[in-house]
């Protein structure tokens, strides 16, 4: 059965005017709460409580970005998310990489099993194995450091191990037999022919780990508890500590800060991000 695809100078006017309302409809409703926030951190707490709201500040209030330095080490914070989410992106990513090109690449009996029991791993909540990691890194004495966050990230990451697998089955396995022919190893088929194929899905891994690791509230909050060893993300959580309330404007400027490098990252990999996507999800 032929699919039927639809052109756009093919749409009446009528068609077009429709298209063109969702979009920017659905860019208005997504972009909303950024603007919220952005109104909100340049506003003064009198303005932010008043009735009947308003929708932009009347002096815009540029010292709270400057403030939220002074009030709390924010650049500490993004120093600590920075490097943290740095390797742990770069440990899954590389790890998971080398599991999916044996799934994807290697002949073994039993691997679609295994495979099988690796997916499964994804079903299980985190609060179920909770108690038992909190315990083996007390008793390791790794509780207070980053060493329970960033040393299970090098046994690579179940969702990523299927992303990466099914990129790698939608490369052509000549390439393999071409590798072969010239003696190369599985080592040269993965580090010289693989991994310059496979920027999309490196880029697609990256971005999702990187989203996780630098939103990730739980990890930090269970195992750190010195508060120059904090990621932006439980900095944010302590943020109204010293004020017995909560300063909205100060705490929407300290989330746009926080946000900003994920913005910056997401625009500048966005292509390789959704080719990765697409590409992932269409093999199997």
């Amino acid at each position: 059965m032929k699919r039927k695809t639809y052109r756009h100078d093919k749409l009446s006017l009528v068609e077009k005017i429709i298209i063109y309302v969702l979009l920017y409809g659905g860019v208005l409703l997504f972009a909303f709460p950024l603007f919220w926030m952005l109104s909100t951190s340049l506003k003064t707490m009198g303005e932010i409580h008043r009735v009947p709201m308003t929708w932009l500040p009347a002096f815009w209030q540029w010292n709270n970005y400057k403030q939220i330095f002074i009030d709390a080490p924010m650049s500490r914070f993004l120093w600590n998310s920075l490097w943290y989410s740095g390797v742990t992106v770069a440990a899954v990513v590389f790890t998971s990489s080398m599991a999916a090109f044996a799934f994807a690449r290697l002949r073994a009996r039993g691997s679609l099993i295994l495979f099988g029991l690796v997916l499964s791993t994804m079903m299980i909540p985190s609060q179920v194995t909770l108690i038992p990691q909190y315990l083996l890194f007390n008793k390791l004495h790794w509780t207070g450091t980053y060493l329970p966050l960033v040393i299970p990230a090098f046994t690579a990451s179940s969702f990523t191990i299927f992303l990466m697998r099914q990129f790698y089955l939608g490369i052509t396995k000549e390439l393999d037999e071409a590798v072969k022919i010239d003696g190369g190893s599985h080592f040269t088929m993965y580090f010289r022919i693989l991994i310059p194929l496979s920027m999309p899905a490196f880029a697609t891994a990256a971005i999702l780990e990187l989203i996780s690791r630098w939103n990730d509230l739980f990890g930090p909050l269970i195992y750190l508890n010195d508060m120059t060893k904090y990621p932006i993300s439980l900095g944010l959580a302590n943020f109204t500590a010293a004020y017995g309330a909560t300063p909205w404007n100060l705490l929407m400027a300290a989330s746009l800060v926080a946000i900003l490098p994920l913005l910056l990252i997401f625009f500048f990999a966005q292509k390789y991000f959704i080719q990765g996507i697409v590409v992932s999800g269409s093999k199997g």
